[in-house]
């Protein structure tokens, strides 16, 4: 039983009295040379240390705790078995003092086996040994074995409390942890710094938020208000929880910032979406003296993948290289997904095929790039090739490849790995997974099929799923089934307009203009109002944003008199403006006027009058792209013989010489 790395910090802390104790023993026996022979001991020179001192340990046998304690730096198990035989020889072997740092020594190479065989014939035994024995079972991952030990134990200290509150959060088993946290606070017992940052993580990975208020309470009356450990530990616990302004109070009100807290405060900010103030922040630190690591390139990264900012990344992959962090996994699989959310597939490429060895996370990570670029083929030959390296998949890299099949029309190949994960691998599909399969049946024309699935699944559907079947709908026109789907969603989301307004433009296409009225109405009785569509893109490290009709921009009057020149152009290469799309009543050069605004036009428009000829022009949008401007843009693509790449909320769409990558699937 366990999960992860149990990380021994607190374990150590045990033995600090062993030193203790040890070297008092050894001054009083023999002043003279305790200096020298604790000096060797340290430096890991145990054998001359034996050797040299080899009389005065004899005549002092405690003296071997110095001796057993320098070899664990050494990883030498087979020393520690020599000084195991010379105390039995020396005839100390009943001598607690020493037992419990033999223990010490079997649980720190995890040889548990042996620690507990040693256990067992333990003549004494006291709260310090069972303790150490506690702390082997984790080492070793054994939770099972450290909670029986813990059970059977007739005396506990706060040390016993604290290493399986500890052990249990560091396997992520948080809410049993959090529990044995309350039955410790209960039982009069003081945790230490290292427990409380570790609850505190246990907190966040369960977002409790009201949980985390209460340990910081017990924060401040154990008198840690200022720790640095603890103060980011709770700072992380508020940003996890989605409150970034308490997490922010915390790490002002520290007396000094550490790397640790620089760290948190960027991921806080990345985690809850705030991408400027990322960036911001990472110049700040930069600024104090701080030089960047895995952890913040991580956070930025991902920052700048959110935010499309390619020149932004392009910089701090540069930073990456130059302190080496080029080859750490995470960085890796972090700046894939940059220069794929940024329209780079290229550039996702080359970082993978730099990897010296590619694992399941960057395996993952390429497969979801493709996928995101409508590249499935290149997908499932990735899937398959990481099969046949022995990589065995996860859940996340199945999602990744499911995502891929649905943005390519795979339907056989993506019912066919849903059967791979569950029958072969064992893993349990989640709702995302089953979000997708939605997808794919529904964007081949089997509605039923996928209503079916998400009634019959084992997993409780969620909004997106419905929403999904309701975008299926829309394609194939079945206003009867968007009603039923559509009360499905808004049964779990009332306010989500993004349904309402599926729902309308469903109807007006069926011409049941009644029914429209009746959507409209209920959105503003329920004072839900839709997102308004925002299109951005980089410009020489400047972000340019636009709305639709904005006006707002420095350049809109020639934006204005630019998309004229340009729809008038489209319109001699054939583009009819597709006028069903605007529901509201207006004349027909009013409804061509609002279609050639739409945000994605204005900000390509701009592109095409501030970059040079030829230059691939790159657009970020906050909704899917409209059929309208999908046909608009692969006609701009081919007269004025541009690359035009966009990001929607549900892919990447690349228009090129009158064509799109999606193959207008999307």
């Amino acid at each position: 039983m366990g999960r992860g790395r149990y990380c021994p910090s607190s374990y150590l802390r045990f033995y600090s009295s062993f030193r203790f104790l040890s070297t008092n023993a050894a001054s009083e026996s023999a002043p003279n040379f305790t200096l020298e022979f604790t000096d060797l001991c340290s430096k890991g020179l145990t054998k001359e240390a034996f050797d040299r001192f080899y009389p005065q340990i004899w005549a002092d046998p405690p003296l071997f705790s110095h001796l057993i304690q320098s070899c664990i730096p050494q990883n030498s198990p087979s020393l520690g078995k020599q000084l195991h035989s010379l105390v039995i020889t020396s005839g100390s072997s009943k001598d607690r003092f020493i037992s419990n740092h033999l223990l010490n020594m079997y649980s720190k190479f995890g040889n548990l086996q042996a620690a507990v065989s040693l256990y067992n014939v333990m003549v004494v035994k006291n709260v310090m040994s069972r303790n150490i024995l506690i702390n082997g079972h984790l080492l070793v991952g054994d939770l099972d074995g450290a909670k029986k030990l813990f059970d059977e134990m007739p005396e506990r200290n706060a040390a016993t409390w604290n290493a399986l509150v500890v052990g249990y959060i560091q396997f992520e088993f948080n809410e049993e942890g959090l529990k044995l946290f309350r039955e410790m606070h209960v039982s009069g017992f003081r945790p230490d710094d290292f427990t409380l940052s570790s609850v505190l993580r246990g907190c966040a990975g369960l977002k409790a938020l009201s949980v985390g208020r209460q340990v910081h309470c017990c924060v401040m009356k154990c008198g840690f208000g200022i720790h640095l450990v603890v103060g980011s530990s709770l700072a992380h616990m508020y940003m996890k929880c989605g409150s970034l302004e308490e997490g922010e109070s915390v790490i002002k009100s520290m007396p000094i910032r550490n790397m640790v807290a620089w760290n948190t405060l960027i991921a806080g900010n990345a985690q809850n979406g705030y991408g400027e103030s990322v960036l911001g922040l990472y110049s700040m630190m930069k600024m104090a003296g701080f030089r960047p690591d895995k952890i913040t390139f991580v956070s930025v990264l991902s920052s700048c993948s959110e935010l499309a900012t390619l020149g932004q990344g392009q910089q701090i992959h540069a930073e990456v290289i130059k302190t080496c962090a080029s080859s750490v996994i995470g960085v890796i699989s972090t700046l894939i997904s940059m220069y794929s959310r940024c329209g780079c597939l290229e550039d996702s490429i080359k970082v993978f095929m730099g990897c010296e060895v590619a694992d399941l996370v960057s395996c993952s990570s390429m497969i979801a790039a493709y996928g995101f670029h409508g590249r499935g083929v290149e997908a499932v030959e990735l899937f398959e090739h990481m099969e046949k390296e022995g990589l065995e998949p996860n859940d996340v890299t199945f999602l990744s490849l499911l995502y891929a099949c649905s943005h390519c029309g795979l339907k056989d190949k993506g019912l066919e790995f849903l059967n791979l994960m569950t029958q072969k691998y064992g893993i349990k599909p989640g709702v995302q997974h089953y979000t997708c399969i939605v997808d794919l049946l529904g964007r081949s024309g089997c509605l039923n099929e996928a209503e079916a699935m998400i009634r019959s699944m084992p997993v409780k559907g969620d909004a997106i799923i419905w929403k999904t079947l309701l975008s299926a709908c829309k394609i194939h026109k079945n206003a009867d089934m968007a009603r039923r789907v559509a009360e499905e969603v808004l049964k779990l989301d009332p306010q989500d307009s993004a349904s309402y307004v599926l729902l309308s433009n469903i109807h007006a296409s069926a011409k049941r203009w009644q029914e429209v009225s009746v959507v409209r109405k209920t959105m503003r009785d329920m004072r839900v109002k839709k997102e308004p569509g925002i299109s951005w893109l980089e410009i020489k490290n400047q972000v340019h944003q636009f709305c639709m009709s904005d006006k707002a921009h420095p350049q809109s009057e020639e934006i204005d008199l630019y998309l004229k020149e340009l729809t008038a152009e489209m319109k001699s290469h054939g583009y009819v403006p597709d006028t069903s799309l605007v529901l509201h009543d207006m004349d027909n050069e009013e409804k061509e006027y609002s279609l050639s605004h739409h945000s994605e036009k204005m900000a390509i428009a701009f592109a095409l009058m501030n970059t040079p000829a030829g230059a691939p022009i790159r657009v970020m949008k906050n909704l899917r792209i409209c059929s309208d401007c999908h046909v608009a843009i692969k006609i701009i693509s081919e007269i004025k013989n541009r690359e035009i790449v966009v990001r929607d909320a549900s892919r990447f769409h690349h228009f090129q010489n009158g064509k799109c990558s999606c193959r207008d699937y999307w």
